[in-house]
C-alpha cells in the first residue's frame, strides 16, 4: 500500500535517507499522516502535533512543509503514538491513532509496538511485510479541535547578552541566560578560561600600609573577635594616619585599597563604589513600613522594620535580582509577622566596584515598585459563625468559638458577634445578613466544610453572596479552608472557612493566612499553591510555632 504519493518502497529509502535507517515507528507515521492529509480540506493550511518524540514527527517533516525548524511541528510527549494535522487558524483538524484490536491481526507488528519482545527476538523481514500489508487499516480516525493557546506562535522577542557566558538570549528569561541559571546541559571540557577580573580597579591603588599614610582608604575594613565583635574599624574616606599602622596590621591589612590620587577625573563610566551601589539599590527596595540608614556600613544596607506588621517580600523579583552576577539582597521570608526596629533584610554589591552597566541591570531588574513592605495589621472587627445541627441542638458543646476568641485576643481584635446555626442554608444565609448588619469586617466560620453530603456552609455562603472563593488548600492541617470575600456597601467583608481541625491542632493554615487577612493581603491561588513546601505541620509534641518551618 501506498503512503501517500510514495510507494512503500519508496518511502522506506526516503526514511534511510532521512532517519538513519527505516525505523518501523516512521513506516507506521508515514501510513498516519498519509490518512490525516486526506481528511484534511483542500488546500488546508496546516500544523502537526505529535504525542510521542520517536519518529512521528520524522514522518510529518517527510510527507509534509511541518518541521520542527519552523516550528509547525509540535511534540506533546503523552507516551502515546497518535498525530494531529489541524488547520493553523482555526484549529479543526484529525487526529490518527493505531488501534491496538486491529493491530492483533498482525501478530510481528503488535509484538513490536506492544514491546512484546526484545529487537533481537525480532522476525524484522516479517515486521516489514506486515506494516506494509496492513498500511492504514489499523489506524483510528477522529475529528478534533486543537485548544486555542497552541494556535499562533509565540514571538521570542528582545534579545539582549548574557552577562555571564556572553551569549544572546531572550529577555524575557530573566537578567542572566537560562543556562547560566543552572539549566546548562554540558560542561565545558576545553578552551580557553575566562578572562581573569582585574587586580584593581580604575581610581584605586593597592599599597603597602606604609605607603598608605595620609591616603584615603577606598572601602571599609572590618576587624572581628570571634563571639565578641565584628564591626568596621576603618570606613571609606577615612585617611590614613601614624597611628593606623598598628591596627591595620592586627587585623591582617599589610596591604590596603586606597584612592589614587594621581588618576583622571571619573568620568560617567567609572565603576560605582560598593556604597554607592548599595544606596541605589536600597532606595528601589524599601517600600511603606522599612527603612534603611545611611551611609552602607562595610558596603552592606540593612533595612529595618519602620513599624510592627506583616513584611511582604516580592519574591520573583527578589529571585530575578539575585541571578544578576555581583549583586546580592538577603530578607526574611515573605509573610512573615516582624516587630518594629528589627532587620528584615540586607543588600549589597559583592565587589569594591561594581561596573556601571551591571548596576543598571540590577536597577532595571528591581524597576518601580519596592521590594520590601510592612504593613501593620488592623484591627478587624470579627464575627464568628459556627454551623453544625448537633452543635445548636446542644448534642456536642461548641469550643470553636472559646478558640477563635483566643486568637482574636493574640491579634487585637475584636468579636462584634458569635452565633451557631444548624445545617440550613436559609438560616446560615440570614445569619451572615445579621453579622453584617453588625458591621463585621472578618468572618470566620467553621463546620461543613469538607464534603459530607449535609455540608451546607459554602454553598450557604455563595447564597449570601460570597465570592472570589478559594476552597481546599495544600496546608496540613487544614486542606479544607477556604477564603473569599463578601461585598458590602460599607466595604468588603473577608471570610475565612476553618475545618474542624482547628479545634484538635494549635496551629493550622488559619494561623498562616490570619496574619496576611489582616494586613489587607489578597490572597490568590497561587500565593495557596506556595504554600505546599512547608506547608505539613509535625505536630510536635511541645510546638515552637511560628520558630519551626511550619508555614516556610
Amino acid at each position: 500500500m501506498n503512503i501517500g504519493n510514495h510507494s512503500f518502497q519508496e518511502f522506506k529509502a526516503m526514511a534511510e535517507r532521512f532517519h538513519g535507517y527505516a525505523a518501523p515507528g516512521l513506516l507506521l507515521g508515514g501510513y498516519m499522516v498519509a490518512l490525516a492529509q486526506r481528511h484534511l480540506p483542500e488546500g488546508t493550511l496546516f500544523e502537526a502535533i505529535s504525542e510521542t518524540r520517536k519518529c512521528l514527527p520524522d514522518a510529518v517533516q517527510l510527507l509534509s512543509l511541518c518541521s520542527m525548524g519552523n516550528n509547525w511541528v509540535k511534540v506533546r510527549d503523552l507516551g502515546r503514538y497518535a498525530v494531529t494535522l489541524y488547520d493553523k487558524y482555526t484549529g479543526k483538524g484529525v487526529r490518527v491513532s493505531v488501534d491496538v484490536e486491529k493491530l492483533k491481526a498482525w501478530p510481528e507488528y503488535y509484538d513490536w509496538l506492544m514491546k512484546k519482545k526484545p529487537k533481537k527476538e525480532q522476525d524484522e523481514e516479517e515486521l516489514l511485510r506486515e506494516i506494509e500489508a496492513a498500511g492504514d487499516d489499523i489506524c483510528r480516525l477522529e475529528q478534533v479541535t486543537v485548544h486555542s493557546e497552541l494556535l499562533g506562535h509565540a514571538h521570542s522577542g528582545a534579545v539582549t547578552v548574557c552577562p555571564v557566558c556572553g551569549e544572546g538570549y531572550p529577555s524575557k528569561d530573566g537578567p542572566i541566560c537560562r543556562a547560566c541559571q543552572g539549566e546548562r546541559y554540558y560542561g565545558v571540557q576545553s578552551g580557553e578560561a575566562p578572562a581573569a577580573a582585574p587586580a584593581t580597579t580604575p581610581g584605586v591603588r593597592i599599597v603597602p600600609a606604609e605607603d598608605a599614610v595620609g591616603k584615603v582608604l577606598a572601602h571599609d575594613m572590618t576587624r572581628i573577635v570571634p563571639g565578641e565583635f565584628k564591626g568596621s574599624i576603618f570606613t571609606a574616606g577615612q585617611t590614613v594616619s601614624p597611628g593606623d599602622l598598628c591596627r591595620l596590621q592586627q587585623i591582617g591589612r599589610f596591604d590596603v585599597a586606597v584612592l589614587d590620587d594621581e588618576a583622571p577625573v571619573p568620568t560617567d563610566g567609572a565603576p560605582a563604589h560598593e556604597n554607592e551601589a548599595a544606596e541605589c539599590f536600597a532606595r528601589r527596595m524599601a517600600g511603606p513600613g522599612v527603612r534603611y540608614s545611611l551611609p552602607p556600613k562595610e558596603g552592606k544596607i540593612d533595612f529595618v522594620a519602620e513599624c510592627s506588621g506583616l513584611l511582604s517580600v516580592d519574591v520573583k523579583k527578589l529571585e530575578r535580582f539575585n541571578l544578576v552576577p555581583d549583586v546580592m539582597c538577603a530578607s526574611r521570608q515573605d509573610a512573615t509577622l516582624v516587630q518594629e526596629g528589627k532587620k528584615v533584610a540586607g543588600t549589597r554589591a559583592i565587589p569594591l566596584f561594581l561596573d556601571r552597566a551591571r548596576l543598571g541591570q540590577a536597577l532595571a531588574v528591581l524597576g518601580d515598585e519596592p521590594l520590601f513592605t510592612v504593613t501593620p495589621l488592623r484591627r478587624a472587627r470579627m464575627g464568628v459563625l459556627v454551623t453544625g445541627t448537633e452543635v445548636f441542638n446542644g448534642l456536642i458543646e461548641d469550643k470553636f468559638i472559646p478558640v477563635m476568641k483566643e486568637k482574636a485576643r493574640q491579634y487585637s481584635c475584636d468579636i462584634l458577634r458569635t452565633a451557631i446555626v444548624p445545617d440550613d442554608r436559609q438560616k446560615i444565609a440570614a445569619e451572615v445578613q445579621q453579622m453584617k448588619d453588625a458591621g463585621i469586617d472578618l468572618l470566620v466560620t467553621t463546620g461543613g466544610m469538607s464534603v459530607d453530603p449535609g455540608d451546607v456552609t459554602r454553598p450557604a455562603l455563595m447564597d449570601a453572596g460570597l465570592t472570589d472563593i478559594l476552597y481546599g488548600m495544600p496546608v496540613l492541617p487544614g486542606a479544607m479552608a477556604m477564603t473569599g470575600r463578601l461585598p458590602s456597601p460599607s466595604g468588603d467583608i473577608q471570610v475565612m472557612g476553618v475545618p474542624a481541625c482547628a479545634l484538635f491542632f494549635k496551629n493550622t493554615v488559619f494561623d498562616l493566612l490570619l496574619p496576611r487577612l489582616l494586613a489587607g493581603r489578597r490572597i490568590t491561588r497561587g500565593e495557596l499553591a506556595r504554600l505546599g513546601e512547608g506547608g505539613y505541620c509535625m505536630s510536635c509534641s511541645v510546638c515552637t510555632y511560628p520558630k519551626c518551618g511550619f508555614g516556610k
